[in-house]
């Protein structure tokens, strides 16, 4: 009898053990090493990056990088370094605010084939198409970001309109 009574306190002792080594061994897995978590956090953390032309004193960046992705402000069709909108109306427009984003992709280490999302703002949604013939010549064939469209009441500038993008970085 009491080497039955033994040999349970035993049992009971290496089952305690086991428990508490799983869940010391849990625990010690569910903390972040401290330069992991600091690597995780500064990935995320946003990076405001000031634009140094013409919009410099504007409220707003002219984009913000976080980990891998650039959100772009929305752009307009201004002549570099200029508040004077490309003359000819919106194919023109188009053009200018396109090689205005090309501009800002490439300054912060990214380009056209890495742009995921445009949001199109056209002062008139009738000029969509005409929008569109331009916009779709600065992407890769089969790789046209994914685009929401819509007309306002007015833009910034009375310009015909404004597109903002979001992309990865190299």
């Amino acid at each position: 009898m009491k080497s039955l009574i033994l040999l349970l306190i035993l049992i009971c002792c290496i089952v305690t053990l086991s428990v508490d080594a799983e869940a010391r061994a849990r625990q010690k897995s569910a903390k972040p090493k401290v330069g992991a978590a600091q690597k995780k956090t500064a990935d995320t953390m946003p990076e405001y990056l000031p634009s140094a032309t013409a919009a410099a004193n504007a409220p707003l960046s002219e984009a913000v990088r976080v980990g891998n992705m650039l959100y772009l402000s929305g752009q307009l069709g201004f002549l570099p370094g200029t508040r004077n909108l490309a003359p000819g109306g919106i194919a023109a427009e188009t053009k200018q605010t396109m090689e205005n984003i090309r501009t800002v992709l490439e300054k912060h280490g990214s380009s056209f084939d890495r742009v995921v999302k445009c949001t199109v703002m056209l002062a008139d949604i009738k000029e969509r198409e005409a929008m569109s013939e331009i916009y779709i010549t600065y992407f890769a064939k089969g790789r046209m970001p994914a685009r929401s469209a819509f007309g306002t009441s007015g833009l910034a500038a009375n310009g015909r309109v404004e597109i903002e993008c979001m992309a990865t970085v190299k």
